[in-house]
């Protein structure tokens, strides 16, 4: 996530290879995810408990934060942006950023369709 000035405030998830494999690491990968490497992931002490996993298969996945997660109960009021970003390794990449304010006074849905790599990504905040 990243506030209205383009500042990373939380790291939600990053899923990559956690183990070695065929090729090495997944870590070898994660630079391919450009902008969350540049500003906050190379930073990181990997794999980051709680927001490091295993990749996922192509296909539908659902992430849910409790509104007194560390990291999410720590956002200020404000406006925020949700950063989703793809890359694979044969294939491209893509980034998708949905706004939205928080705290929250109603639910909210909003959804954004990638065009290559990500499909529909919905973020419900209530």
């Amino acid at each position: 996530m990243q506030d209205k000035d383009r500042n990373v405030v939380a790291n939600l998830a990053a899923w990559y290879q956690l183990t070695g494999g065929r090729e090495g690491a997944g870590t070898k990968w994660l630079p391919d995810l450009r902008q969350w490497w540049r500003r906050s992931g190379r930073r990181l002490e990997l794999p980051v408990d709680g927001v490091s996993a295993a990749t996922r298969p192509a296909g539908k996945h659902t992430l849910q934060f409790a509104s007194d997660d560390k990291r999410i109960a720590a956002l200020k009021p404000g406006d925020y942006e949700l950063v989703v970003e793809a890359a694979r390794e044969v294939g491209g990449r893509e980034l998708l950023q949905i706004p939205f304010s928080w705290p929250a006074t109603k639910t909210v849905t909003q959804t954004q369709s990638g065009k290559t790599e990500l499909g529909d990504v919905s973020l419900t905040i209530h």
